[in-house]
């Protein structure tokens, strides 16, 4: 039921709900036939039957939560008529049991722990309305054997809850490795690009860079003319800055010395050579390291990492804000995390973090996060951004921790 756009999938869907719908008809039929008088549990079947038949009709057109839910809801409402109308039958219990598992056709965490926790609470009365009520008067095949009947049902919901939870975490772990797949196809193409162009435009750029420093330099031109060859300089400097960030990328795969570096120092390192940069817009710098974390990487792509995230952050806050550097160990991870106080992002924007030629920045090229992205993934590492708008945003970051080896343990200066 998780994509039914497909003509496959939609045809196979109204195959199944078909049979359903009969089935649910059919117990309908044999109501009707066996029943000498027809009371009002019968009417509450009939529309029961009537409104489950036709949200499942409805779903294709319309999948929405509320309506997932809404199915759920009249589901269990339907299960346990069938469970109070026909106490003498055994196989209601058996539907009964099997209620959270129509949730887990939805993949919701949320519905399904909500419809398993109902449906618990819900046996629970119902057992001990029998044990302390009923005393197997209406239900005796469940009364003789309450124990076993008890532990069965808790038995079943236990399934299905493992069922549903190694499916979902399967079915997660799956997503997640064909965004991956999806990245890394966008930064191959993206290198494959820059190595095929860059080289190309810088040697234009070169040769007209020069000709317009030699012309500012040439004393018979007028000075009004000079001011343009300093603005052309300008754009000249950007055009190449670009183009180095081209051929970074393109660069990716190559690996720079790589040494255990301590993070603490290494992060005290980067704040150094952006303090200025964050004086400028008047940013203020909070700096929470722990000591002893130490990673594996090279130092110079992680400087160029860190200043690239930071120099974001300065940019995103706001004037006399306040930027927030943390580093700790967590478990077997050294994690960091940049915080600022700006704007925030919305949930479409943040789809897009990452992407080559992606960029909030009126000027930005979104060069300079694919390389940052490039750089976290080639050290098995990993970045992810959280974001609201109004509350700033808030970058982490996850290297395998490595051991202290002293002597071979590179430190930032």
């Amino acid at each position: 039921m998780k994509d039914l756009r497909s003509a496959a999938n939609k045809k196979l869907y109204n195959i199944s709900m078909g049979f359903i719908i009969v089935f649910m008809l059919l117990g309908l039929v044999v109501v009707f036939l066996r029943s000498d008088v027809i009371g009002w549990g019968f009417y509450v079947q009939v529309l029961l039957v009537i409104v489950l038949s036709t949200l499942l009709l409805l779903y294709p057109k319309k999948e929405t939560n509320y309506m997932k839910t809404f199915i759920i809801v009249v589901t269990m409402f339907y299960f346990y008529t069938l469970f109070i109308m026909y106490p003498e039958t055994s196989s209601t219990l058996l539907l009964i049991c099997l209620i959270p598992g129509v949730s887990i056709l939805f993949f919701l965490p949320k519905l399904f722990y909500l419809s398993l926790i109902i449906n618990g609470l819900l046996m629970t009365f119902i057992f001990s309305y029998i044990f302390f009520s009923d005393h197997g008067k209406n239900y005796p095949h469940i009364y003789d054997d309450l124990i076993g009947n008890l532990i069965n049902f808790f038995a079943s919901q236990a399934l299905l809850f493992l069922i549903f939870y190694l499916t979902y975490t399967r079915m997660r772990k799956q997503q997640l490795y064909y965004q991956q797949i999806q990245q890394a196809e966008r930064f191959k193409t993206t290198g494959q690009l820059a190595a095929a162009v860059a080289h190309e435009i810088r040697n234009p750029i070169t040769v007209v860079k020069g000709f317009v420093q030699l012309y500012k330099e040439d004393q018979s031109i007028p000075k009004q003319t000079k001011e343009h060859f300093s603005l052309m300089l300008d754009e000249l400097h950007t055009a190449e800055l670009v183009i180095s960030d081209f051929l970074s990328i393109a660069k990716t795969k190559e690996q720079g010395e790589v040494n255990i570096i301590n993070v603490s120092n290494c992060l005290h390192s980067v704040v150094e050579l952006i303090y200025s940069y964050a004086l400028l817009h008047n940013v203020k710098i909070k700096v929470d390291v722990e000591e002893g974390c130490y990673i594996s990487c090279s130092l110079m792509e992680m400087k160029q990492l860190f200043i690239n995230l930071l120099k974001n952050a300065i940019e995103a806050s706001p004037f006399g804000g306040t930027l927030l550097l943390e580093a700790r160990m967590k478990n077997r991870f050294v994690e960091v995390n940049v915080i600022d106080s700006g704007n925030g992002m919305t949930a479409e924007e943040l789809k897009q973090i990452g992407t080559p030629f992606y960029s909030l920045k009126s000027k930005g090229t979104g060069l300079g996060l694919t390389i940052c992205f490039n750089i976290a993934h080639k050290y098995n590492g990993t970045i992810h951004f959280t974001s609201e708008l109004g509350k700033g945003t808030k970058v982490k970051l996850q290297f395998p921790a490595k051991k202290d080896q002293n002597e071979n343990s590179h430190v930032c200066d």
